[in-house]
């Protein structure tokens, strides 16, 4: 039971903390009596208390509650900085406000730094990234996840060069174990300056609705440069860069579902880049087809349909983990798993724009398909585009430059990657999609599937614009060309199959893509244009 009752008299807090919050505590810290801090009687549990009173765990908490139970072996608990100016010489900082260490999630190995914001604030100084570095290098050596929990005011201002120092080691070992080990970081109290470049460096980032907040730069520093009138929350908030920053990949409502959510994702993640992905037995029969597929369509090519329904009726149990699911919603992407086996989708939601590709859609679908590729995980694209987004807006964004990304990254790509064509599939946006030119190992189409240069209401009108039968002749090539069998007969579409035979075609073609082997020229790296 935690007792963290609060009194308030002019600017200052009372709190009630008795035997059983203290008990409550060295459930999770052991080692400490707090009782007997005879200088300062209760000083750690009251600012332990203010963090359960702003809606967070402790820094062991969340470590306890990510990791299987008692598998924590904590590192370099006794670290102590070496600052001894400002009167820094005069306070113990314990762990140096980092705890670090090993343990594991589902039984598999995971490193772990959880930032400590009782202590200085979390403040990062010389050796408090020390103690994050070595955790990097130990997971990096040994080929496991790395799981940073950031609750920080950033750079300890006393140590001055010291903390800078320390941010660009972590943020260069961030770079070297990029597409080597999953990075996963947790924005889970404040993470301002340099110290939001670490998460922005690694694979997924997770933050909490109302505790969160992440910004370069703050709102007093914002309103006297430029003028505007913003709080924390709209600056930097969860849904601010869940929904309109597209920074943050995941919106979790509090610690307790952060964590558990941490611990969801990994289960469809390989250990590292050498790994094969996980396979689990999820009771789902891989010959299972859905005949709701079949009326799944309007009889209108221009009306919407939601392309979840599809997802959810081809995986495994329906069951899928969708990343950056409030950005970017015209384009999805998500974990799944198809006969046991994770697999990345990528898929375009007709409910949104049409489907249409733009520039949020492009960097959103190229990063996920880049990990995919760097983690062995096959990719699955469910196609219905009808182009990339027109207008000022997008052409003076780049939207040449950002749809090029998916273009680079689908091509770059050596896993298993199969395309299912619903619908529409025009131009360049399909290709943009993972046609069979762009290496799709098995292009599957559902017989409404339309694949051409544009609509074909559009070309019928530009190839006959001035032949006095117009409209006949528009009715007869649609009937002609808004179909697969075009690009089938030219083999750029391999299969064509009932909507309701998706799943047991998807994951036979799964089966047989085990072996792939595929090699791309010899280089330092390529130029993907950024």
């Amino acid at each position: 039971m935690k007792s963290n009752k609060k009194l308030r008299i002019g600017k200052l807090n009372f709190y009630i903390i008795d035997g059983n919050y203290i008990e409550y505590l060295s459930r999770f810290d052991r080692h400490i009596d707090y009782n007997k801090n005879t200088k300062r009687p209760y000083i750690g549990v009251i600012l332990v208390v203010e963090q359960h009173a702003a809606g967070k765990m402790t820094a062991r908490e969340r470590i306890a509650s990510l990791l299987d139970e008692n598998s924590f072996v904590e590192l370099d608990r006794f670290v102590k900085h070496r600052c001894t100016d400002f009167g820094q010489s005069q306070k113990a900082l314990p762990g140096e406000g980092v705890t670090t260490g090993y343990g594991t999630v589902s039984g598999r190995l995971v490193y772990v730094s959880a930032q400590d914001f009782t202590v200085e604030g979390g403040s990062l100084g010389e050796m408090h990234a020390a103690k994050i570095v070595k955790v990097q290098h130990l997971a990096l050596k040994m080929g496991a996840p790395l799981v940073g929990l950031n609750d920080s005011g950033g750079a300890r201002i006393q140590e001055a060069v010291d903390a800078m120092s320390g941010y660009g080691k972590i943020f260069f070992n961030n770079t070297l174990a990029s597409g080597v080990i999953p990075q996963i970081s947790a924005i889970m109290g404040p993470s301002a300056g340099g110290a939001v470049y670490s998460p922005a460096l690694t694979d997924f980032i997770y933050m909490v609705r109302n505790t969160s907040k992440m910004f370069i730069t703050g709102p007093a520093v914002v309103q006297a440069v430029t003028g505007e009138d913003v709080t924390q929350e709209q600056l930097g908030g969860a849904m601010t860069h869940n929904g309109t920053s597209g920074v943050a990949h995941f919106a979790a409502e509090n610690d307790s579902d952060c964590l558990r959510q941490i611990r969801y994702l990994l289960s469809f993640l390989p250990a590292n880049n050498l790994e094969a992905v996980p396979v689990v037995d999820t009771g789902d029969a891989p010959q299972r087809i859905d005949a709701r597929l079949n009326t799944l369509l309007p009889d209108n090519s221009n009306q919407a349909y939601d392309m979840k329904t599809v997802i959810t009726s081809i995986v495994d149990n329906g069951e899928f983990y969708e990343s950056q699911q409030y950005w970017a919603a015209n384009i999805i992407t998500c974990f799944a798993r198809m006969d046991g086996q994770t697999v990345g989708i990528i898929a375009n939601q007709p409910k949104i724009m049409a489907g249409c590709l733009d520039i949020n859609a492009s960097d959103k679908a190229a990063r996920f398909i880049r990990f995919c590729d760097a983690f062995n995980i096959p990719l699955l694209n469910l196609v219905d585009v009808p182009g990339f987004l027109p207008g000022c807006n997008q052409e003076y964004g780049g939207i040449i430059r950002h749809g090029a990304k998916m273009l680079y990254a689908y091509s770059e790509a050596t896993v298993p990657k199969i395309t299912v064509i619903t619908r529409k599939a025009y131009g360049g946006s399909y290709i943009a999609m993972c046609s069979q030119d762009l290496r799709a190992d098995q292009v599957i189409a559902w017989p409404t599937a339309e694949v051409a240069v544009m609509g074909p209401t559009g070309a019928a009108n530009i190839i006959f614009k001035n032949d006095p039968d117009v409209k006949a002749k528009t009715e007869e090539y649609i009937d002609n060309f808004a179909t697969p069998y075009q690009a089938a007969m030219r083999g750029m579409v391999d299969l064509v199959i009932e909507p309701q035979n998706t799943r047991p075609t998807v994951i036979n073609a799964l089966q047989m893509l085990q072996s792939k082997r595929e090699t791309r020229p010899a280089k330092r790296h390529g130029n993907i244009p950024l």
